[in-house]
């Protein structure tokens, strides 16, 4: 967008070596801001899958007598507790491990969240 200013500020509005002037700052700009956005965007890598679930707090939306499921963010998995009593539908839970069935990770582990 800076760009495209300095070009029209350098076509109808400046004399020629300010024109001349504003078309570089103008480049200069769009140049900055495509490496700092850039750079912004790789600060981190992505989190995805049942690896980023690991810490965060979920509700039980079926009995873990030991296998039962969970909901984090508004997605649905399937769950296994450490002790058969462990939750109850509706208890908040924090997850804790994450055990990879046959290659995946789709099964994170659950404890007690302690209130």
């Amino acid at each position: 967008m800076a760009f495209v200013v300095g070009l029209l500020l350098a076509i109808f509005v400046l004399p020629r070596p300010w024109g001349i002037a504003a078309v570089v700052g103008g480049a200069l700009i769009e140049v900055a801001e495509g490496i700092i956005g850039i750079k912004w965007t790789q600060r981190r890598r992505a989190q995805v899958g049942a690896e980023a679930l690991i810490g965060k707090t979920a509700r039980v939306v079926v009995d873990c007598t030991p296998i039962g499921q969970v909901t984090v963010k508004g997605e649905r998995w399937q769950a296994t507790c450490e002790s058969p009593d462990c939750c109850s539908i509706g208890e908040p839970i924090q997850t804790r491990t994450c055990t990879p069935p046959a290659g995946r990770c789709v099964t994170p582990g659950i404890t007690r969240m302690i209130p």
